[in-house]
């Protein structure tokens, strides 16, 4: 977005290149970082890369040594994509394997390794036969090994404690886990990744203990049986590795803006490894979460993205030698924040993890692992499968109503599936309301797409019945072909869960893409493309914003979301402070404050920097300088420099003032100052205005009239006034 206006930022940077270029020169610590909760200058962030690599190219021609410097300097970026996709692809498949073996620990135990899961049990085993395949001797459930009873009353109500001891066990450790060492690894992190990849400064969100703890705790909340996923999160843990190797390279530690470039390129590693669709991660982090994209993090990302994805790969976490989550192959082409209990999250977590146990427990497709239930819902029916969702009567002597129309009548399981079904969906909806955004790692993506799998699997057997059972009609009297199914209901199911999903989130492109990557359907792409589509037209009848749109609200981050439409006919001026009735704009002269005063100033304010005018009296514009980087500076002073008092006088010009005899040493500040900042008239529609802030990512902008300061509009400001226009709660934004 920001490339746009490249030109205007490369402009910012040669008319400020000279303090600037003094400023990065300064031995002093921490100057050019921000302050937690703050947000980022991307003019400056930009111009001080475009310093940087200009001085590396014109040392290159110095020495042999230079040139390979920047050689090194240039690769570092293909370097940290490739230990991020190794670092993302391992733990993604460490969870994968940890997830299987904890939530078959919930039922049985291997006999022979206790560390094998159900199905890894199983594979070794020379007694499993195929109408009994989930069962071995190897394998026990919790009433055989305790009681030695594995049918009865007394079996299954054994196996029901063990099932909700278990889930209590692993939400509980969960929950502690988070709360003790790491609160920042709850929910699914994504609204806080696009707060971060906008400009915002949460220290400590990607740091490593976040990355440690979220890690674990995703395996034992997913193991738990909570109506959560491990996909969003797994983004999150993704931006975590990025995080950390970006503090390696000076190149982006020292840079918050190229490290957002990284940022963005783990993203969409962590989608590649979430769902086993590169393209598609790049995609969802170009259109949901990235909020500066240039070409070389496209083509990073494509990288970083790759390597993620082989790495999964190459550990086999699915055990079928395939990427996907859920390979499909179908034979016919397509025709809470304010609630009583969240005080409390360790109870929240548990009475909800109780519920979910309790009544999951009894229903098959609520007990299962909700990755297992949806692979189930979009499989098609083949001879070979036994799940009773294909429990279709075959009779070869059964009379055929009409010889183009296949016989498939449903069976007992299939109608016994439907209302199990029914009443899972009704479930899942539910309980995921009350579990998304509990303190653990909670993602949205799996249950949301597993409550679409279900009502499409549900409306698919139904119209395929309806087609067996009237084939007359219309609507199926051009549609069904001789030899082949009319209807397959497991499209339908991946077609609903794609609705859901996008309803969801509003994503549509990416969302298209992951599908067909996650089930390696690629030949359904049409309608996955008509589901995204209107799944985000009535969702939007109901809001614009998508759940993590949602929730970056809800917890005030001041994200200035580009799909955001401004329409109304204001100014400038009336969105500026001071407004009327206010004290008048804390400024600070070139050239007649002492020490003293500023710091008094900065004692008394909060403001995250100061306008520079010639005096009081003028009030004409000399550049700006950031609150930090004064504190820093004079600090730095008086620890360096001899005779700087508190009275001394502080400038901003090349040249010290004339100063009596006698008079202390002047500080000389110039090098601190931003000698170009953006400016507008007080005359500038705020259209205007949202515009410049969305594509330059400003921090702020001063207003002026003929060269003579007004007052100042900051990003918060900006999204103040937007939220009142809309009539919503303008106090709602609450970090800088």
């Amino acid at each position: 977005m920001l490339k746009r206006v490249t030109s205007m930022v490369n402009a910012g940077a040669m008319s400020g290149s000279g303090n600037l270029m003094d400023f990065l020169d300064e031995p002093f610590p921490d100057v050019g970082t921000y302050e937690d909760f703050h947000t980022i200058d991307w003019l400056r962030e930009k111009s001080r890369d475009t310093d940087r690599h200009r001085k590396i190219t014109s040392k290159s021609k110095e020495s042999i040594w230079e040139f390979i410097k920047s050689l090194l300097d240039a690769w570092s970026g293909w370097v940290v994509m490739l230990l991020i996709g190794l670092l993302a692809g391992t733990l993604a498949g460490v969870i994968d394997l940890a997830v299987d073996w904890m939530t078959d620990l919930k039922e049985g135990v291997c006999l022979s390794a206790f560390w094998y899961s159900h199905e890894q049990c199983c594979w070794t085993s020379n007694e499993t036969t195929f109408e009994d395949r989930d069962k071995c001797p190897l394998w026990q459930k919790w009433s055989e090994l305790l009681v030695n009873q594995s049918e009865g009353a007394s079996a299954y109500i054994l196996n029901y404690l063990m099932y909700i001891l278990w889930a209590l066990l692993f939400a509980f450790l969960a929950v502690s886990l988070v709360r003790v060492f790491a609160p920042y690894a709850c929910g699914s992190g994504i609204p806080e990744i696009k707060t971060i990849l906008s400009g915002f400064i949460i220290r400590g969100y990607l740091g490593k203990w976040t990355l440690l703890i979220k890690t674990v705790t995703l395996v034992l909340v997913v193991s738990s049986g909570l109506s959560l996923g491990k996909e969003g999160p797994l983004v999150h843990v993704a931006c975590c590795c990025g995080n950390f190797f970006s503090s390696l390279f000076s190149k982006y530690s020292k840079n918050e803006g190229k490290r957002r470039e990284v940022l963005s390129a783990a993203a969409a590693a962590g989608v590649s490894v979430a769902f086993g669709a590169p393209i598609g991660g790049v995609l969802f982090s170009l259109e949901e979460v990235s909020y500066y994209f240039p070409l070389k993090t496209l083509w990073r990302s494509f990288f970083a993205a790759l390597v993620a994805a082989f790495t999964l790969r190459s550990i086999n976490p699915f055990g079928n030698s395939r990427l996907v989550l859920f390979y499909v192959e179908y034979h016919t082409p397509w025709r809470r924040k304010t609630t009583k209990l969240g005080k409390y999250p360790v109870l929240e977590v548990i009475a909800v993890t109780a519920i979910t146990a309790i009544i999951a427990y009894p229903n098959p497709y609520t007990r299962r692992s909700t990755s297992e239930l949806i692979s189930e819902l979009f499989n098609d029916c083949g001879a070979l499968e036994s799940s009773q969702l294909c429990d279709y009567i075959n009779d070869p002597n059964m009379t055929r109503p009409v010889d183009d129309i296949p016989d498939r009548p449903a069976g007992v399981g299939v109608y016994t599936a439907m209302w199990q079904l029914a009443l899972a969906l009704i479930f899942k909806i539910v309980i995921t309301i009350f579990t998304f955004g509990m303190k653990i790692p909670s993602g949205l993506f799996i249950p949301s797409m597993a409550v679409g799998a279900m009502a499409g699997r549900m409306v698919g057997i139904g119209v395929e019945q309806l087609a067996y059972h009237h084939h007359d009609w219309i609507i199926f009297r051009n549609w069904c072909r001789p030899g082949a199914d009319c209807v397959t209901p497991g499209l339908y199911a991946m077609v609903g869960a794609a609705a859901c999903l996008g309803g969801v989130t509003r994503m549509t492109v990416s969302l298209v893409v992951i599908m067909f990557e996650l089930t390696g359907g690629l030949e359904y792409i049409v309608p996955l493309m008509a589901a995204a589509v209107t799944s985000k037209w009535v969702a939007d009848a109901f809001g614009k914003e998508g759940i993590y749109e949602a929730h970056i609200h809800l917890n005030g981050y001041p994200f200035l979301d580009v799909k955001d439409e401004f329409t109304h006919r204001t100014l400038a001026t009336d969105v500026m402070r001071p407004r009327r009735g206010e004290p008048p704009l804390s400024v600070l002269t070139q050239d007649s404050m002492t020490v003293e005063d500023v710091e008094t100033l900065i004692k008394e304010t909060d403001y995250n920097g100061f306008p520079v005018v010639v005096s009081r009296d003028s009030e004409r514009l000399i550049g700006f300088a950031q609150r930090r980087e004064l504190i820093l500076a004079i600090k730095n002073a008086r620890q360096r420099q001899e005779g700087i008092v508190s009275n001394s006088i502080m400038y901003f010009t090349e040249e010290p003032p004339e100063l009596p005899a006698n008079s202390p040493h002047p500080l000389k500040l110039r090098r601190v100052l931003n000698l170009s900042p953006f400016t507008v008239t007080d005359h500038t529609p705020m259209e205007t205005v949202v515009d410049i802030f969305r594509k330059l990512g400003l921090r702020q902008c001063l207003v002026t009239r003929s060269g003579r300061l007004l007052g100042i509009i900051t990003k918060k400001d900006v999204l103040r006034h937007m939220a009142q226009m809309a009539n919503q709660d303008p106090e709602s934004i609450m970090f800088n």
